[in-house]
């Protein structure tokens, strides 16, 4: 059985390595680090080329490793090509739900089964070139990983569960992370996080990505695929399109909470992936839109998946009895193997009883009247209280 072990820093001296892992993460990190030469030029000329000074240093960066990314695909290409249009994908499990909402908490419990393959920081980030690359180049990518993320101190490393998300935004760039890195332009890039009104010519060459990616990892680890991205909760008829068969487990959390943690996430994430100021925009705005174009397209197709595939809890539930919802999740998909896996469950949470989750302040009379208001749906649907 495999196990996800929380990554700590050494003591002493190792504080000051981690300190500048922190400061290359937030100096040169972006979230497009395995774009390629022609896509990152098109993101450029698209965007005015409207990168301000401050983050000079990181464009730099990601041009010379545009460059080397255009060359390391070519020979992956050359490597792989015939061979990926072969492969067959098993029918993948989705993780759905909105940013700062459980889904990474319950990606990481159900990768604990090794039936499952899942994508990791390295592939995620680097899809065009995984293959040919990983085993000598993921080391060196360790060295300049935080050892917890920058929002709320969650251990990641490079070996552990990432967002498939991050693969076809580099690859296909008609992702809403692309909002990140030119916040300045949110509002045509939140098109994607459904794909409603959204040409066709874009929506299939992010198909193609996204099988692209996936026949990759199918083919590196030979299992079904755990696959989690929040954008993904607005998709579900899209995906079915791709994968008739898939199943689907979905998490929900208190709306004000989510609201208050989606909006620290912005705030200190952004600062990290972005090329550009975001101006003058009222932050709120973005959560509050985000959540409901979400959400309206999750309430409206969650229908659409077949009986027996589709699951859905609520965070407090899994925070609570994490082995009693992980064992209700594979009873209610008709997974096998649950008595297996809940000893590695048990493990995982005895090594995170530790952990404290982020505070925050009370949301305003005003948020609070916005919130219950254009977010309405889910407080009924799931029965929080208003």
């Amino acid at each position: 059985m495999a196990t996800i072990v929380a990554r700590k820093a050494p003591p002493c001296a190792p504080a000051r390595s981690e300190a500048l892992r922190v400061w290359l993460f937030r100096t040169f990190f972006t979230s497009l680090a395995g774009v390629t030469w022609t896509d990152w030029w098109h993101v450029l000329r698209e965007n005015g080329f409207a990168v301000d000074p401050a983050y000079w240093p990181r464009a730099f960066v990601l041009t010379a490793g545009s460059a080397l990314n255009s060359l390391y695909r070519r020979k992956e290409d050359r490597a792989y090509g015939s061979l990926l249009e072969r492969v067959e994908i098993p029918p993948p499990l989705f993780i759905l739900g909105h940013w700062r909402s459980g889904t990474t908490l319950l990606h990481n419990l159900l990768a604990l089964d090794d039936r499952f393959a899942y994508p990791n920081l390295y592939e995620v980030f680097f899809p065009h070139t995984f293959l040919c690359t990983e085993d000598v180049r993921a080391g060196q990518v360790t060295s300049l990983v935080p050892s917890t993320r920058v929002m709320d101190n969650v251990p990641q490393g490079v070996e552990m569960p990432n967002e498939d998300e991050f693969a076809t935004c580099a690859a296909s760039l008609a992702s809403p992370y692309m909002f990140w890195a030119f916040p300045r332009r949110q509002e045509q890039y939140e098109k994607y996080l459904t794909f409603r009104d959204v040409p066709e010519a874009e929506v299939a060459r992010w198909k193609d990505e996204f099988l692209r990616f996936a026949r990759k990892l199918t083919l590196r680890h030979h299992r079904p695929l755990l696959l989690k991205s929040p954008p993904h909760t607005g998709r579900i008829k899209l995906l079915l399109e791709l994968f008739p068969d898939a199943r689907f487990v979905s998490i929900h959390r208190d709306p004000y909470t989510v609201f208050q943690s989606t909006k620290h996430l912005n705030a200190t994430l952004t600062r990290s992936l972005q090329f550009q100021h975001p101006g003058d925009a009222n932050p709120d705005d973005a959560v509050i839109r985000r959540y409901r174009l979400m959400h309206e397209a999750f309430f409206a197709e969650r229908t659409l998946i077949p009986e027996g595939h589709f699951h859905e809890m609520a965070f407090d539930e899994l925070e609570s009895d994490p082995l009693g919802a992980i064992r209700r999740t594979y009873e209610h998909l008709g997974l096998p193997g649950i008595d297996d896996v809940l000893p590695a469950v048990e493990d995982y949470v005895r090594a995170q009883s530790g952990y404290r989750k982020n505070a925050y302040s009370e949301v305003t009379p005003d948020q609070r009247r916005r919130i219950q208001r254009e977010w309405r749906r889910s407080f009924e649907a799931w029965d929080y209280a208003m």
